[in-house]
């Protein structure tokens, strides 16, 4: 570039000048660009050598780009300066617009500075205005805008004609410097970019590849799935169903889309349902079959959240768990009932007949609701094919058993015609059953025992509870009776009992005793069995002794 001690510059100069500035932007990445930079300034503003000190995330300057000299080049690049070192360079010295000067008779304080440097060789000066070996200019490069971000630093070395740059030369490298900047800025930003679109295709194909995988497990999964709409007018409509989720429930996935879990849900599971829908987890309902039965399932829900709309979709994980149901239900059952005939045992009688009892009568007038639930709607039902209903006690189904407030006072009849109905305790004891088993053996005896309880069940109303206590002991829970409607249910069970029972073409015999309790409010169950034994074998004395006065 020529001096400025000529008159004018020459417009071959600006044309140079010009073409460099021009080269900053044709550059394709950042490395690329602060090559052009140092290139630029060699070749264009006619330094013997320039350095571009770039940067770093963590606030130091690394050498990025050298030109001019292959020594200094391999000497030098990538090699780190501190911040601090390099503000103190900045601060000191001769100050030309935004440049920085320091000539040779300053600069041996930074000799011993961790900042990477070379000095070009050559004689001592001989004029006032001369460029010392030792003289450092440096052109700063901030990003554009108000904060004037330092992105790095141009540090040049001997103009090619020895003298130290005037007025066109400085103004000359600092518009360079700016333009390297935007230059270096414009770059990164490009860099950037492109680094973002890479990241953005693989986060694509990775969410194509995650379709793809979910849509495969979804299809193909052992057991059922579905997604569910949360929200809106259609919250709860599923919206997507599997092949497993459609052969479970005998239906086509085109129906599937009409309907929401609550359309097909027992109606006692609904609430079990409406509480997992809405907070996510496990539940255990029955689901409708397209013939109209129905399958027990598991629903595992898991809430799909749009982290700025909330709760989107609930995908439902359907596991088949009829079998399970099946043995649990069977398991309860036994647990419950009598393996030979099949009624309530003793353990299910005493739970029975607690539900119906409160600990103390109710502090006030007898017959009004009391604080403890009871039964009106009938044992058997709340044991509807083995399985335990507690609603149907109108129990809480997680309060351990203990009764609502729709509770009714127990009491007792006091006398034949006082009009008072209450649960009447029938303990049956069956008379002679021990000589069949000595006589007959106990097969034939398990068969009288068998053929008593159908006879005991086939009386009584569907409310009623008939249990097997133990041995030949029976006992009868009727609700709703007077004495004499009690009396009555006794006479008309020992009728029947002791009509002739057939056992392998042999026909048998067996009597029955009955004593009549009753169940009130403030007696324990053992209190209430007790009593109503006491009462059977008071009938059984006296049958006894008739008997002996007929002999």
């Amino acid at each position: 570039m020529e001096t400025e001690s000529e008159p004018y510059v020459r417009l071959a100069t600006l044309r140079q000048l010009h073409r460099v500035v021009t080269d900053l932007n044709t550059a394709r990445s950042l490395a690329d660009t602060l090559q052009t930079v140092v290139e630029g300034v060699v070749t264009g503003l006619g330094y013997e050598l320039a350095c571009v000190n770039l940067v770093r995330p963590d606030g130091d300057l690394v050498v990025a780009a050298l030109a001019g000299s292959a020594a200094a080049e391999a000497l030098i690049t990538g090699r780190v300066g501190s911040r601090t070192s390099w503000e103190r360079r900045l601060s000191m010295g001769e100050a030309w617009g935004d440049l920085r000067f320091i000539p040779h008779t300053e600069g041996w304080v930074l000799i011993e500075d961790d900042v990477p440097q070379w000095h070009t060789d050559g004689p001592e000066p001989r004029f006032e205005d001369e460029w010392h070996p030792r003289d450092r200019l440096y052109a700063p490069m901030y990003a554009s805008g108000s904060g004037r971000e330092l992105l790095g630093v141009i540090s040049v070395d001997r103009p090619r004609n020895g003298r130290r740059p005037a007025a066109w030369g400085r103004e000359a490298l600092q518009m360079y410097a700016s333009q390297a900047g935007i230059a270096i800025s414009n770059a990164r930003l490009r860099a950037n970019m492109q680094r973002a679109l890479v990241r953005l295709e693989r986060e694509q194909q990775a969410l194509r590849a995650s379709e793809e995988s979910f849509r495969q497990a979804f299809e193909y999964a052992p057991s059922g799935m579905a997604i569910a709409e949360m929200g809106g007018d259609q919250h709860g409509r599923l919206l997507r169903t599997n092949d497993a989720l459609c052969r479970l429930l005998g239906r086509p996935a085109s129906a599937m889309r009409r309907y929401s879990f609550a359309d097909l849900v027992h109606p006692e599971d609904v609430g079990t349902l409406l509480r997992t829908s809405a907070e996510g987890g496990r539940a255990e309902i029955r689901l409708s079959r397209r013939d109209g039965s129905y399958v027990w399932v598991s629903l595992r829900n898991s809430v799909v959240a749009d982290t700025a709309d909330g709760p989107r979709f609930l995908l439902t994980h359907v596991e088949d768990i009829e079998e399970r149901k099946r043995h649990e239900l069977h398991l309860a059952h036994r647990a419950s009932h009598d393996a030979l005939t099949g009624l309530p045992n003793s353990a299910e009688l005493r739970a029975r007949l607690s539900a119906r009892l409160c600990e103390r009568p109710h502090p006030g007038v007898p017959g009004i609701p009391g604080g403890y639930g009871g039964l009106d709607a009938g044992y058997d039902e709340a044991y509807e094919d083995g399985a335990y209903h507690a609603d149907a006690f109108g129990f809480d189904a997680l309060g351990g058993g203990r009764p609502y407030d729709h509770h009714v006072h127990m009491v007792a009849p006091e006398g034949e015609d006082d009009g008072t109905k209450g649960l009447a305790v029938l303990f049956c004891d069956l008379d002679g059953f021990k000589s069949i088993n000595d006589r007959f053996g106990h097969h034939t005896g398990d068969a009288v025992l068998v053929e008593v309880a159908r006879r005991l069940t086939t009386l009584v109303r569907d409310g009623d509870t008939v249990a097997r206590l133990g041995g030949d002991e029976f006992v009868v829970l009727a609700d709703g009776l007077g004495a004499a409607d009690a009396a009555d249910l006794a006479v008309r069970l020992r009728n029947a009992i002791i009509q002739p029972i057939r056992v392998d073409g042999r026909g048998v015999r067996v009597g029955a005793s009955f004593g009549i309790g009753w169940a009130s409010c403030g007696m324990s169950v053992e209190d209430v069995l007790q009593s109503a034994d006491q009462r059977m074998y008071v009938e059984k004395r006296s049958r006894a002794k008739v008997h002996r006065r007929a002999g």
